[in-house]
């Protein structure tokens, strides 16, 4: 497959792909926490939007907003056999 064959089928299934792989997310959300949040702690439940508000906030908070690896993990391997 040529490149360009490659880059027409990604801009063709690469946006269908990526809402469904973000509503599977806020759907995921929404079932656990109605599921159970209300049960445990008696607070409401959710929709669909809010599922997907959680889901971007908590991947804000814990998850950053990208760049796996960075500077810690080079950090780390550079002072592995050093004593302090």
């Amino acid at each position: 497959m040529t490149e360009k064959k490659k880059w027409i089928l990604a801009a063709i299934f690469g946006p269908p792909a990526l809402a469904a792989f973000i509503a599977l997310g806020g759907i995921s959300v929404e079932l656990l926490w109605n599921w159970l949040v209300p049960s445990l702690f008696g607070w409401h439940q959710i929709t669909f939007w809010q599922g997907l508000g959680l889901l971007a906030l908590c991947r804000i908070l814990f998850g950053g907003l990208g760049g796996h690896g960075g500077h810690r993990g080079n950090s780390r391997q550079k002072t592995r056999g050093v004593v302090r």
